[in-house]
């Protein structure tokens, strides 16, 4: 059985950091291409950063520099760091794993809550 656990979100202020994990079991996790994604109601799933298999990153958004994906084969996880948060940055953040392109298909966790307000 596939699953994926998020966990790390919360509450902070703006200007803090968070760190989001994402563990994955059920899965050869190293064959997977992973990313991170933010879902705000009424609104569609974007994606924030995504890393291959073989742990490249490609910040498609200049600024979206304030967050670094990175992951670690031998835990079977794969994190999110966020820093200098903003309030728009609020949002349900999801993991997906995927063998071709994440966001596409693939397994999905069930979402960690993240919210910058002071």
């Amino acid at each position: 059985q596939v699953q994926l656990v998020e966990s790390g979100g919360g509450l902070v202020q703006p200007g803090g950091s968070l760190r989001l994990s994402c563990a994955a079991s059920g899965i050869r996790f190293s064959f997977y291409n992973m990313g991170w994604f933010r879902q705000a109601p009424w609104k569609q799933r974007e994606l924030v950063e995504a890393i291959t298999s073989a742990g490249s990153t490609n910040y498609a958004d200049s600024g979206k520099v304030r967050f670094t994906i990175s992951r670690d084969n031998a835990k079977n996880t794969v994190y999110l760091q966020m820093n200098s948060l903003k309030p728009e940055d609020t949002d349900v953040y999801y993991c997906n794993a995927d063998l071709r392109v994440p966001g596409r298909g693939g397994h999905w966790g069930q979402g960690t809550q993240v919210t910058v307000s002071s």
